[in-house]
């Protein structure tokens, strides 16, 4: 399936890397006004319009993950990455809330541990893949080995030396790994949607201090945050590349505007429904027999 194709709604297309492209994220607006209808509105008369589209998307949602279930032809990948505070987790919460819990596992992925760096880097996300007819997000991905990694090489899992960065096209060579990867789930009936939640650095002090200013949001504040705010020039280079090298037509990028995060929630919100209802799935078709046993099931239980 091509996720880029005429069912996706016209203004996501803009927010869609185009594959092969070398990009900037400075040409990328991470605010509100992101179209035509937007910039002729107030900021909040944008902000209802938004609300009012995450409210209906939410029932959507809810809608194509019971056919989704229903079907078990497709499983659905939903990849979140952004800077620390970009808003992955409110994401999930908002998006998701309307869905049943059965039908959607989150996986989120902390420093590897000496088994899971003793494999291939993929090898720890491989195992909690979404099986047809779940929803599967992760919250943070195998792209950490291609960000973090880059930026942090001593967290990199132990590699021969001959193979380690040091060794020419190394990174060039990772993310082909990733893209086969991800050609391999799509062709086995996983769609992929990958959002990158592109927040601004004084974005990303505001709710740093916020969380200094608050003391219920004490315990959401962590030194290693203002720690990696240090590496935020490299950490744009790293995600430049990333996207650039890693957008495909069967599985894109999204660059979601996240300073403002009702906008994020609806662009996420509005892509997942675009993607789903694009599979034009049905409820399985019950046969005449089946019609019969379920009607003399139905005589037995009001016969009680």
């Amino acid at each position: 399936m091509d996720i880029t194709g005429p069912h996706v709604k016209k203004y996501l297309k803009k927010f869609i890397v185009e594959p092969e492209k070398k990009l900037k994220l400075k040409d990328y607006d991470p605010g509100w006004a992101q179209n035509e209808t937007l910039k002729q509105m107030s900021e909040d008369a944008a902000q209802d319009l938004l609300q009012q589209m995450l409210e209906k998307d939410r029932a959507q949602l809810n809608e194509a993950q019971a056919l989704l279930a229903a079907s078990g032809q497709y499983s659905i990948l939903i990849v979140l990455q952004g800077m620390d505070t970009a808003g992955k987790d409110g994401t999930i919460r908002h998006v998701m809330s309307g869905v049943n819990p059965q039908g959607c596992a989150v996986h989120g992925f902390k420093v590897p541990s000496s088994e899971e760096h003793a494999h291939d880097f993929l090898w720890r996300y491989y195992h909690v893949l979404p099986e047809r007819g779940m929803i599967g997000i992760f919250n943070r991905s195998y792209y950490e080995d291609v960000l973090v990694v880059r930026v942090h090489p001593e967290r990199m899992e132990q590699l021969p030396e001959k193979l380690g960065p040091e060794s020419g096209g190394f990174w060039k060579a990772r993310y082909q790994d990733i893209n086969a990867f991800e050609r391999h789930l799509v062709q086995n009936g996983t769609i992929i949607l990958k959002f990158f939640l592109h927040i601004s650095k004084d974005e990303q002090k505001k709710r740093l201090l916020a969380r200094l200013e608050d003391k219920d949001k004490y315990w959401k504040f962590s030194t290693a945050d203002l720690a990696e705010r240090q590496y935020w020039d490299k950490y744009v280079i790293a995600y430049e590349e990333m996207l650039a090298a890693t957008s495909t037509e069967y599985a894109p990028w999204f660059i979601v505007p996240a300073d403002y995060k009702w906008v994020a929630r609806t662009v996420v919100a509005e892509a997942i429904t675009s993607a789903i209802s694009g599979l034009d799935l049905s409820y399985p078709k019950v046969s005449d027999e089946q019609v019969k046993i379920l009607m003399d099931a139905k005589r037995q239980l009001e016969a009680e």
